[in-house]
């Protein structure tokens, strides 16, 4: 989701719903949900029981499957499929199959598609679907833009050869509210994660940091 709508790996996102129906699957990800947060840079791993209120699920025949499994019911399968309602839906994905209309339909005799709902970004895989919350509030914006500013520090030094036990100093040229709100908000973070023991804005810097939308001057020495 994060590569086809261009959504920057270092931006956080405020949570990743999760709709499961499964018990099963949900402490499956559950386990490794601090991992996942990690990973995709989301705030919050959240369980739906029900993916009505985020995600707008059809559903289509997958007639590959259908041909073999029914035969010359197929055509009267196929309908049946594309009438189904959405507590049809529900209970083929909580049990793997259910009968619909006298035959029984499973999980591989359909295809899923899934809409976007306003504020989410959604996609299927699997069986699984996940929506992803794209809305960017000014705290979130904040810390994106602090992690930009670390990746920058980092690349830095390592194009001027500090080792990298080296402690630096760093002084950024005075710049718009929103640099400054995300510097001195995620100040601390800064100094931790690129081993700074300051961090302090001035008048004049001489070396130029670039990010998409704007850039920012600095000096970085070792301390």
């Amino acid at each position: 989701i994060r590569k086809v709508h261009k959504l920057k790996v270092r931006q956080p996102l405020a949570q990743v719903l999760v709709p499961v129906l499964q018990e099963n699957v949900r402490e499956q990800i559950r386990r490794v949900e601090d991992l996942i947060k990690s990973e995709v840079n989301v705030k919050l791993v959240n369980y739906l029981d029900d993916a009505s209120g985020v995600l707008s699920k059809k559903v289509k025949p997958n007639f590959k499957a259908l041909g073999p499994k029914f035969g010359k019911d197929m055509k009267v399968v196929a309908e049946a499929i594309t009438g189904m309602s959405s507590e049809d839906l529900a209970a083929i994905e909580s049990a793997g199959s259910a009968k619909i209309q006298g035959f029984e339909i499973a999980l591989a005799d359909i295809e899923i598609l899934t809409e976007d709902m306003p504020g989410y970004l959604t996609a299927s895989e699997g069986g699984l679907t996940i929506a992803l919350d794209n809305t960017l509030t000014p705290e979130l914006v904040r810390e994106g833009n602090a992690r930009e500013f670390v990746n920058r520090i980092q690349n830095l030094r390592k194009d001027s050869g500090f080792d990298v036990t080296d402690k630096i100093n760093i002084q950024v040229q005075r710049s718009d509210e929103e640099w400054t709100a995300s510097l001195n908000e995620f100040k601390a973070y800064i100094s931790q994660e690129v081993q700074a023991l300051s961090l302090e804005w001035v008048d004049s810097a001489s070396t130029e940091i670039t990010f998409e939308e704007s850039n920012l001057f600095v000096n970085v020495t070792v301390a």
